[in-house]
């Protein structure tokens, strides 16, 4: 199949050098909103045009925590295995990212750790996986704007194994520190969504997350002051993307070529995973061919 076939939201790319293949995981979208959903799936590639899945990557056991909303979820490889990230909800639990593992980008994948890694009083999503210049793990997620208004990103560092957290999370910035996210639901309300970190040519590093622009769902930029983690972060005067899509990440293709993944539109249920060809130059982040590939 192609990917306007492939009905996701989130969508991120694994690029499997070992096996000259693509892997791609996201939100399923007949169940992203309403539905007791079943888990995740994946869909593998040699060219990313042609698509064979899907593949069922993650089934919940019967006393898995939650039921619903199973979003956003991401994988990478760290110290010889595979981690995803993924966020999840339950009506009696607050929202959450969960990590699990295995030992093959298509899975099975199990709960790694003693439940979530965000705050269990928390409402959390779309947690990803950072490693600082001593190779430390930390989680870099959304406080959610349904619980504070104001959407926060956060990070919190993560144990060796990622079966755990050490310390405090801390705030990077609110929704309403970038001049461009609108109000969404309510007066008061900015969101923070799917943040994505990226060393630039220059050695700066970068997050990508989105929100509500004028134009619709956006993809937003910040950068850290300091070149660490822990910032201070300055929001970038220009949006990446403004024209009714996000939630993106960054990969490479098999020949190098950088990437954006990212759904469009962000209506439902017409979303789909889109591609667009990115350039990390003079210390920035910019669209190629905005017509994608």
């Amino acid at each position: 199949m192609r990917l306007d076939e492939i009905h996701l939201r989130d969508p991120y790319v694994w690029t499997e050098q070992g096996e000259g293949c693509y892997y791609l995981y996201g939100t399923t979208g007949t169940t992203a909103w309403d539905g007791k959903a079943a888990g995740f799936d994946a869909y593998r590639s040699k060219d990313l045009v042609e698509w064979e899945g899907p593949f069922p990557v993650f089934r919940p056991a019967a006393d898995f925590w939650a039921d619903r909303h199973f979003w956003a979820p991401e994988v990478h490889r760290y110290r010889g295995r595979y981690y995803m990230f993924a966020s999840f909800k339950a009506e009696d639990r607050h929202r959450a990212t969960q990590i699990l593992t295995a030992d093959h980008p298509l899975g099975p994948f199990v709960p790694h750790g003693d439940g979530p890694a965000t705050p269990r009083d928390w409402e959390c999503l779309d947690g990803t996986l950072f490693l600082d210049d001593d190779g430390a793990p930390w989680i870099v997620f959304c406080h959610e704007w349904t619980q504070i208004r104001d959407g926060e990103i956060c990070a919190m560092r993560l144990t060796p194994e990622l079966d755990g957290t050490l310390g405090e999370p801390v705030t990077l910035f609110k929704s309403s520190d970038a001049y461009w996210p609108v109000e969404a639901e309510g007066k008061g309300n900015f969101v923070t969504d799917g943040p994505f970190l990226v060393r630039a040519d220059d050695g700066a590093l970068l997050m990508m997350w989105s929100s509500h622009a004028k134009e619709g769902y956006a993809i937003g930029m910040a950068r850290s002051l300091s070149g660490g983690i822990l910032g201070p972060w300055e929001q970038e005067p220009e949006l990446l993307f403004e024209k009714d899509g996000g939630h993106g990440m960054l990969f490479r293709t098999l020949e190098g070529q950088l990437l954006l993944s990212m759904h469009k539109p962000n209506l439902h249920p017409q979303e789909r995973p889109v591609f667009f060809p990115v350039l990390l130059r003079d210390g920035k982040l910019q669209m190629g061919d905005e017509k994608g590939i």
